[in-house]
């Protein structure tokens, strides 16, 4: 017989409570393997795949692209004897728990007691009551029924559009109604982008401020990030100090490594400077590495390097681990896989937790400096200015340079001002001459 199994949303991190689909690799018909990659969702920290737990048949999808999932809740059924020979409606009672899905148990695993919203099944209808003699009920509003005629399912005003589940979930986050947008074929991000902005006009929505605003729900990584943010600003007294430095000898040190042998095929940028500067620096004042911790300061013997990156979901801020004990070169190559892992979209909540200090590099954008939040759980925040060219006085003459402005913002519970001020010291001392790191 069929042997009939469900899979619900699991906790992918501590504490996750529900995620979004984004996108499924799989429909119902389709033959799955054990750890096939089957569904991509969103969850408050990043952009997760999850694999299969069965061998089988897929039967049932229970949750369409962007819609939001409580842990615990359904969100596929697997027939993992499809040579059986029982009817499939027997997969419309899920399990009631993991255990009896004879399914290994996952972090803050089990059914919740709210599910997600599904649409009603088309395939079904009520059983026909038998007539009862009783008085007429109060009127009601009329339900809304699928209706009887296919042909009523062709009408425009029920078909969707063809467009990827990106697409799609782009249409959603800035309100455009994807039956509204004019044209044949597959609907591009493109389109969606030029509806949002007005040149194809939208289904109207009731908005009371007006047409000329939009609105965003705040949730994912995004909702996540604010929060933390929020926490940190208002539970960490920030002080932030600056230091404007002459880099122009790390310039020329860049340039020559550039054609050194052991770090041709490796991009030197100087964030990876500022990396290394940090964990030599961090040596020499413990206290930027340590955690508040209520009754206790927690020191950290290692470095587990935050590097603040900018992605299309919003801000993350995977780590380095380790990064004390690493190379200019391993830093480096560290640095890069970390970056295109997050533009991709793919790093993982693991990767981003458990930091001891982090680096934000606003000088990517041109900016000069600014005054970072720390994140939950560390002490310190270093933000990287953009490099410039400007006059600086060098043995008594003005002479144009390459500067750069740093900026440090510290929990003043852990962190003094005497040591806030030697640990931004010595990582400008190493960036403005890196041979001073030979004498750390």
């Amino acid at each position: 017989m069929p042997d009939f199994k469900v899979f619900p949303l699991p906790d992918t991190a501590e504490g996750l409570v529900d995620a979004e689909i984004l996108t499924w690799h799989i429909k119902p018909g389709d033959e799955v393997k054990v750890n096939q990659i089957i569904v991509e969702i969103e969850t408050a920290k990043a952009a997760v795949e999850l694999p299969c737990p069965w061998a089988g048949v897929v039967t049932e999808l229970h949750a369409e692209p962007g819609q939001t999932v409580n842990v615990g809740a359904p969100i596929v059924t697997i027939d993992v004897d499809p040579g059986g020979a029982a009817a499939p409606a027997a997969a419309a009672a899920p399990a009631p728990a993991a255990e009896s899905n004879g399914q290994a148990m996952l972090v803050g695993y089990g059914p919740k007691a709210s599910t997600a919203k599904r649409r009603a099944r088309k395939d079904t209808a009520p059983a026909p009551a038998a007539p009862v003699a009783t008085a007429p009920p109060p009127p009601v509003a009329k339900p809304v029924t699928v209706p009887d005629s296919p042909a009523a399912l062709l009408e425009p005003s029920a078909l969707v559009p063809l467009a990827k589940p990106p697409v799609r979930k782009l249409a959603k986050d800035l309100g455009v109604d994807l039956r509204s947008l004019a044209g044949s074929g597959v609907i591009t991000r493109e389109d969606v982008e030029r509806a949002a902005h007005g040149a194809v006009t939208p289904v109207p929505a009731p908005v009371a401020s007006g047409d000329r605003e939009r609105r965003v729900p705040v949730k994912g990584v995004r909702k996540m990030t604010a929060q933390a943010m929020v926490e940190s600003a208002y539970s960490a007294p920030h002080v932030t100090e600056f230091l404007t430095v002459d880099v122009t000898p790390m310039m020329e040190l860049r340039a020559r490594l550039k054609t050194h042998p052991s770090f041709r095929d490796v991009k030197i940028t100087p964030l990876t400077f500022a990396a290394k500067a940090v964990c030599l620096a961090a040596k020499r004042t413990p206290d930027v590495n340590a955690t508040w911790a209520g009754e206790e300061i927690v020191y950290k013997d290692y470095v587990h390097l935050g590097i603040a990156a900018a992605t299309p979901r919003g801000l993350v801020v995977p780590k380095i681990r380790d990064a004390d004990g690493m190379s200019l070169r391993e830093l480096a190559e560290a640095l890069e896989q970390l970056t295109v892992t997050a533009r991709n979209g793919k790093t993982t909540p693991a990767d981003m937790l458990h930091g001891t200090i982090t680096i934000t590099n606003v000088g990517v954008f041109g900016v000069d400096t600014g005054t970072p939040i720390i994140n939950p759980g560390e002490s310190a925040i270093l933000a990287l200015g953009a490099i410039k060219d400007m006059p600086w006085v060098v043995d008594g003459e003005i002479k144009v340079r390459k500067v750069c402005q740093l900026s440090l913002s510290f929990d003043h519970r852990v962190v003094d001002g005497q040591q806030g001020s030697q640990f931004l010291a010595d990582v400008g001392a190493i960036m403005a001459d890196p041979a001073m790191a030979i004498t750390f």
